[in-house]
Parts: C-alpha cells; sequence; structure tokens
C-alpha cells in the first residue's frame, strides 16, 4: 500500500507545483511583464454589422461624395510620443477638411471615424465602398526619432505592386457577391473578374494620381512638402478597386515647426484650404462641379 501511495506522489507532487506556480503568477504576477503584449479591441457582435456615418452636406445623391479618414484612433495612438499623437492630429484636421467642404458646398461628406475610436485598416476604405463613395483620403502624420530635422508632407497613391496584389485579392472575395463600376463579378469566370477589377482599378488608379498632383499644385507655396512629386507605396488602407484613393502625411510630429503647423488652429485652417481646393478641381474635372467663387480658382 505504502508502495502505491509513492508512485502517486511522483505523478501528483509535479502537478501540484505547477498549478502552485501558476496560481502565484495569477496573484503577483505583472501583466504581461511590463509589456503591452495584448491590445483589446472592441469589436461589433457576431452577425451585426458596424453601423455607416451619417453623410453630411446636400441631400442629392448625385452629388460627389468624399469620406475623409483620420488615421489611427482608440488604442492606437499612431506616431508621436509626447502630448501630441497622431491619433488626435488626424482627427483634427480631417475634421477642418470637413467642415470647409460643407462651407464651400456642392459637396457630400463621411468621415470614418469622428471621435476617438479604433478601426482596423480594411473597415476604413470598407467604409468608403459601402457608401459608394467617389474619393476617399486617409490623413495621417509622420514620425521619425532619429531625425528630428525631417520636415514636410508627401502625398501617396496605391503602387503598382500593391494593385495587382489587391486586384487579385478582390476577384478572389467579390468573385461571387459584388459589383464592380456596375459589373457583377458573380456572372464573370475567375479570369474575366480578375481582369474586371484589375481594370477598375487601374482606372481609379490614374484618378488617385491625378488627385495627388492637384494637392501638391494647390499646396505649392503654402505648405512644405517632403517630396514634390506624388509618392507610391502599398498602403492597405488604399486598396479599394473602385475609389480613387490618397493617403496624406501631413508632416512630422516629431519636428518642431511640422508640430507647431499641425498642432495649430491657423495651420489645420490651410491644410482644410489647400485640400478642399484640390478636391473641388478634382471633381470639377471628373464630375463637372461647379467651380469654387474664387478668381483665383483653377480647374
Amino acid at each position: 500500500m505504502r508502495r502505491w501511495l509513492q508512485i502517486l506522489a511522483l505523478f501528483i507532487a509535479p502537478v501540484a507545483v505547477f498549478a502552485a506556480m501558476i496560481g502565484v503568477d495569477r496573484l503577483f504576477g505583472a501583466p504581461g511583464r511590463g509589456r503591452a503584449y495584448v491590445v483589446d479591441v472592441d469589436l461589433p457582435p457576431v452577425g451585426e454589422a458596424r453601423g455607416l456615418p451619417p453623410i453630411a452636406g446636400p441631400q442629392d445623391g448625385s452629388r460627389p461624395l468624399v469620406v475623409i479618414d483620420a488615421g489611427h484612433g482608440g488604442k492606437d495612438p499612431g506616431a508621436g510620443t509626447g502630448a501630441l499623437k497622431e491619433k488626435d492630429v488626424t482627427l483634427a484636421l480631417a475634421q477642418a477638411l470637413r467642415a470647409q467642404l460643407l462651407k464651400l458646398g456642392g459637396i457630400r461628406v463621411a468621415m470614418t471615424r469622428d471621435e476617438d475610436r479604433f478601426l482596423v485598416l480594411a473597415e476604413r476604405s470598407a467604409i468608403a465602398r459601402k457608401l459608394d463613395a467617389d474619393l476617399f483620403i486617409s490623413i495621417h502624420a509622420d514620425s521619425t526619432g532619429d531625425n528630428a530635422e525631417a520636415n514636410g508632407a508627401s502625398v501617396y497613391t496605391l503602387s503598382d505592386k500593391g494593385s495587382s496584389e489587391a486586384a487579385s485579392r478582390f476577384a478572389a472575395r467579390e468573385n461571387a457577391a459584388d459589383v464592380i463600376n456596375g459589373v457583377n463579378l458573380g456572372k464573370q469566370s475567375d479570369a474575366v473578374s480578375s481582369i474586371l477589377v484589375d481594370l477598375s482599378q487601374r482606372d481609379s488608379l490614374a484618378h488617385s494620381q491625378e488627385f495627388a498632383n492637384l494637392i501638391l499644385r494647390e499646396g505649392a507655396g503654402k505648405m512644405p512638402f517632403r517630396e514634390r512629386s506624388e509618392q507610391s507605396a502599398a498602403f492597405a488602407v488604399l486598396k479599394a478597386p473602385d475609389i480613387p484613393s490618397v493617403l496624406f502625411e501631413t508632416g512630422y510630429i516629431s519636428n518642431n515647426a511640422d508640430a507647431a503647423r499641425l498642432g495649430s488652429p491657423a495651420g489645420q485652417a490651410t491644410f482644410a484650404e489647400i485640400t478642399a481646393r484640390a478636391i473641388r478641381a478634382f471633381f470639377a474635372r471628373t464630375r463637372n462641379l461647379p467651380a469654387a467663387n474664387d478668381p483665383g480658382f483653377r480647374y
């Protein structure tokens, strides 16, 4: 009998020690050992879609619709380690742009977020697609820890590499249930669907580049640009295949001059005026939107 107790103890003792270790860790251990390994994200319940944002401006569906995306938000602060966080800067800039567009009139406006909340990248462009937007602009602010001299804005469109990857993904995912530029992909073969998405995206990319260059034109001499030409990169937020989309890196919040500009009402107003003029010029070319009541306005 004593021998069976000894054998049983050999099995029970390691389990008991392990359980005790877990208990001590739960009671006295530091969560994540001081590191943020876990990020809580509030998601809608299964089967429940997150509500679409309201559309402000003319109650006329024929008017062009701009979706403004304030980068980052909520548990994702973006760039910046001090008091000035990218998520706050982008929201202030997005709100200033919306106010300017509504002041000028003739354009409908929606924002992916109008408060400090988290959105996944795919959700941002999905909002624009679900609202059937005519233009998507994602606003960001860069930061660099080792080069405080880096400054100036940049305007990005989707790179060719990103376009090809996105076309394949959209063809696979949307093949059975979506419509791209009025063509039901569910009625096409996989090969034809891929071609249709690719053609649609090429057309959208051309319009994206046109809009990016209008921003650079309107901003010349009014705000500093790091690059005087449109840039391209495979940003996930730009991969909608049928909406002209740009990512506007408005400056470096790690640079004192840029931070002061982006954090001030005057700097935000300048950004809004430049971008709104570029948007109106873009729609004057593509949607016959009447030009702004400004003798200096250029198409």
